[in-house]
């Protein structure tokens, strides 16, 4: 198969006598593992560098804030889109005609890149400049989707549009969608891939995987993120700081036994418990033994992350309810943590049970799946 980069040949009219803009990171290659940064300086007059979350050499761990500054490799400079800027300004766009756009993303609501292009798109609208979008395969397949629609209240950086957490589309798909459907209205275009399908896992296009953040270093942490990732609100560890990120989870008050009988029990699909001890080395409890579970899928294809990590926490609220807190938010008057990756307060307020979660789940991922249906380029 053939990444939108590795067919940028057939589209170089598309920047003849433009001066362009890319914004990426270390995912950005082509199917030869050649780095788009330098594809597109040698093919194009690429003028400026975009960097989302982690920057364009993935160099800046989670959350971690940088200035602009001048790519060492090849002397172009670098605008942060995670710093003071999250979009593009003004002054940054009176630079180039073209904005384009190559990340692997992760198939989740939760991954801040989709959003650094989306507010590209808004300020391409806005200042007249034309966006492009190199498509990539959504790792975790183009066909499972799965997910509670984003309630608005909870908008952020993690969570834009209302779409769901497992949306299964690709980047290019998503673009089309947020274009359309939230009203962005930009000069759009997708480079798109050739010989992907939906059904695809990633390990089954054959491309080498380059991980797109340090705490995504494998397909694996990539099916379990869309469940674990809502810890990041809680005192209970999500695995950073360990080489299986996501794939733990855990705190020094856990009992390991005692939880994974509490989670096989409910024999939740595709997925079994292990019980387990780590220490991280960095993120919360650095340095500290943590018990808990490592999260083994068996069949992805039948797994359901989202339903798992909600379930997940709701076992470890009944189980430890003195111990297990959920995070308060960053700033005064604005949702918590655990509300904003989950999209809404009833988790955070335990308004429902495990069975009406699971309607929810249900109805919005068919909502969504009606909106999204339109938007798909590929078979």
């Amino acid at each position: 198969m053939k990444l939108g980069i590795d067919l940028i040949d057939q589209y170089l009219d598309v920047f003849k006598g433009k001066r362009v803009g890319l914004m990426t990171n270390t995912s950005g290659v082509n199917s030869q593992l050649q780095s788009t940064i330098n594809i597109m300086k040698a093919k194009t007059n690429l003028v400026a560098l975009f960097a989302p979350e982690h920057g364009v050499r993935g160099n800046f761990q989670a959350g971690e804030k940088f200035l602009t500054y001048t790519d060492e490799e090849t002397g172009v400079l670098v605008h942060s889109m995670y710093g003071e800027n999250r979009r593009p300004t003004k002054e940054m766009l009176d630079q180039i005609d073209i904005l384009c756009i190559d990340i692997q993303e992760v198939g989740s609501r939760f991954y801040t890149y989709i959003y650094s292009m989306a507010y590209a798109m808004e300020a391409c609208k806005e200042y007249q400049k034309t966006m492009v979008v190199f498509d990539r395969p959504n790792p975790i397949n183009g066909v499972d989707v799965e997910g509670n629609i984003l309630d608005f209240n909870y908008r952020s950086f993690i969570g834009y549009y209302p779409i769901v957490q497992r949306y299964g589309m690709t980047i290019g798909e998503l673009a089309l969608m947020f274009n359309e459907e939230d009203n962005i209205r930009c000069d759009l275009k997708i480079i798109p891939m050739k010989g992907w399908r939906r059904k695809m896992y990633f390990e089954e296009t054959g491309l080498s995987w380059v991980f797109p953040s340090p705490n995504l270093p494998t397909i694996d942490s990539t099916i379990v993120y869309n469940g674990t990732c809502i810890f990041e609100g809680t005192n209970i560890s999500e695995g950073r700081g360990t080489t299986v990120p996501f794939q733990l989870v855990g705190a020094p008050f856990i009992k390991p036994h005692e939880l994974a009988k509490a989670l096989n029990d409910q024999q939740l699909k595709g997925v079994i418990f292990r019980p387990q001890y780590f220490t991280p080395s960095f993120s919360k409890y650095a340095g500290t033994l943590c018990a808990g579970v490592f999260v083994h899928v068996l069949n992805r294809r039948s797994f359901e992350p989202v339903k798992t990590g909600w379930t997940m926490l709701e076992i470890l609220r009944q189980l430890y309810p003195q111990e297990v807190k959920i995070l308060p938010p960053f700033r005064e008057n604005r949702p918590c943590m655990l509300e904003l990756n989950t999209g809404c307060d009833y988790i955070k307020a335990q308004k429902y049970s495990l069975a009406e979660l699971a309607l929810i789940l249900k109805e919005d991922t068919q909502k969504f799946k009606q909106t999204r249906k339109k938007y798909l380029i590929y078979k």
